[in-house]
Parts: C-alpha cells; sequence; structure tokens
C-alpha cells in the first residue's frame, strides 16, 4: 500500500479535486494527505464531496506557510507511523492514471533496493520534461537562471542528462520533487525532508541522501503529465527564495569542494556505457 501527499497553496481547487480523484482509483492506495499552506482553509462547497472520502485527510496549517518539504513531512511521518511501506510525494499540477500508479507500486514491490522512482514526465504538448540531473555545482544553478541558455546549453545538456535519451531506467542522485515515489524505509533512514530549505533544493537534498544507500531510478516505462509553471523564472519574489535556499543547499554540501557530488555524478554518467542497473525480479 502506499499514502500520497499534496502540498497546497491557494491551489485551483478543481485541479486538486481531479488528481485526487485519480489516486482514489488506484488499488494499492491507503490514504491522500493534503497539506494546506494557505492563509484561509478550503472552500467547504467545493470541497464536500471529496473530502467525505475516508481515504482523504485534509490539514490546514492555520495560515501558516510551512514550505514544501516540512508540509510533506508531516504526512511522511503519519506513513511511518502507519507503517505504510510506500509515500507518493506529488504537485497538484500533475496528471497521471490511477493504473500507473498501481505499476509503479508492483515495481517497487519487485525491486526491493529501491529507494525512489520518478516516472517519464512531459508538458501537457507532450515535450519531454528533462528532470533527471547530476547534482549541481553552483555553476549550474546560477548559470541556468542568470545566463543566455546558448551560453551554457553544453554544460546544461549534460547536467540535464540528455545525452541518455531519456529512453531507459537510470539510476539518478537527483530526481524532481514533483512526483516522487518513496519507499517509507529509505526516506526514514534520510530524516525526511531538510526543513532548513521553504522551497525548491529539498528534492536534490532528500535524493542525493537516498541515493547513497539506495537506487534512486528514473522509470520511463510510466508517463505523467505536469504543467509546470517555472515560477522561479518569472517572479522576482521567487527568484529570491530560490536563490536563498540554494544558497543554504551549498552551505551545508560545499560550494566548490563537494567530493561525494564529484563521485555520484562520476557513477552516474558511466551508467550510459554500462547500463547496468539490475534489479530483484
Amino acid at each position: 500500500m502506499f499514502n500520497a501527499s499534496i502540498v497546497l497553496y491557494q491551489p485551483q481547487w478543481n485541479q486538486v479535486i481531479e488528481l485526487c480523484q485519480t489516486l482514489l482509483h488506484a488499488q494499492s492506495l491507503r490514504a491522500v494527505f493534503l497539506i494546506d499552506n494557505s492563509a484561509a482553509p478550503a472552500d467547504t462547497e467545493l470541497t464536500k464531496n471529496l473530502f467525505s472520502s475516508r481515504k482523504i485527510h485534509y490539514i490546514w496549517n492555520n495560515g501558516h506557510n510551512l514550505g514544501y518539504g516540512k508540509a510533506h513531512n508531516i504526512a511522511i511521518r503519519e506513513s511511518v507511523w502507519q507503517k505504510t511501506k510506500y509515500h507518493l510525494v506529488l504537485n497538484s499540477d500533475i496528471k497521471v492514471r490511477a493504473e500507473d500508479l498501481d505499476w509503479l507500486h508492483t515495481f517497487m514491490e519487485h525491486n526491493s533496493n529501491v529507494g525512489s522512482v520518478m516516472p517519464r514526465v512531459e508538458y501537457p504538448n507532450g515535450e519531454t520534461q528533462y528532470l533527471c540531473k547530476l547534482l549541481p555545482t553552483p555553476w549550474d544553478v546560477f548559470a541556468r537562471r542568470f545566463l543566455p541558455m546558448k551560453w551554457n546549453k553544453k554544460r546544461n545538456d549534460r547536467y540535464e542528462l540528455r545525452q541518455s535519451g531519456y529512453d531507459k531506467i537510470m539510476n539518478v542522485p537527483y530526481l524532481s520533487g514533483c512526483f516522487m515515489f518513496l519507499r517509507t524505509a529509505a526516506v526514514l533512514q534520510a530524516r525526511l525532508f531538510d526543513e532548513r530549505y521553504f522551497l525548491y533544493p529539498e528534492d536534490i537534498d532528500l535524493t542525493r541522501t537516498i541515493h547513497r544507500d539506495w537506487l534512486t531510478l528514473y522509470v520511463p516505462d510510466v508517463t505523467i503529465i505536469h504543467d509546470h509553471a517555472r515560477a522561479s523564472y518569472k517572479n522576482l519574489k521567487m527568484t529570491w527564495v530560490h536563490t536563498v535556499n540554494m544558497c543554504k543547499y551549498f552551505n551545508k554540501w560545499g560550494w566548490f569542494f563537494d567530493r561525494e557530488r564529484e563521485l555520484m555524478n562520476q557513477i552516474t554518467e558511466e551508467q550510459f556505457s554500462t547500463n547496468n542497473i539490475s534489479s530483484n525480479d
């Protein structure tokens, strides 16, 4: 069984309701936790039918915006307490099929060395989102944000592992937090999301920590749709939030001297020639 959690902030409720209805159709689902960081609670007229399901648990944080990772940790701790074997972290702007959620659950059941899985992610127009990445250096982060792409294209393509073709299973140290199918034991071993980050690098931090002891896989057998707004590229306030939190990340792991980053990135790139990922089937 798996639990799922969605962190909300002034959400489009029609979108949230549609996603929850899909989740409820997954045979392996145990519960969905909606963690609401909004200033005001949900409109009960909009949500009364959804909240009537005993599998939906709505938690409003009394107007406090806890941030992404800290809010998800509320639900992950529930999974730990319930001894629910898997926990799915996902954004409200995701579209996924219930049968694909069950497929991912079965995949995890058959591969006990896997701590986290992310499927293929596409934009609504069918274009690939390149969300498998090497662990970033400061240059990777700030050049992508502040320099013209043509000046940094070759390095950025390497950072996003585009040479892989995104057509095979890959063991990757940085998988996007928009959809993380997690083994609860692996998340617990990693001590959950680091709550020092308000937003953005918490997925890098968690994936690389799990990656130390487990496989953290990209699996293209399943495709989901992510209507990604890239808010931090369009909003100066969110750009500042991203910058501040990435500084916290590099303060923790190292700016220019991060031996683990170098080793994990080297091993990640080597797999494209050896393709030696194995499973326990």
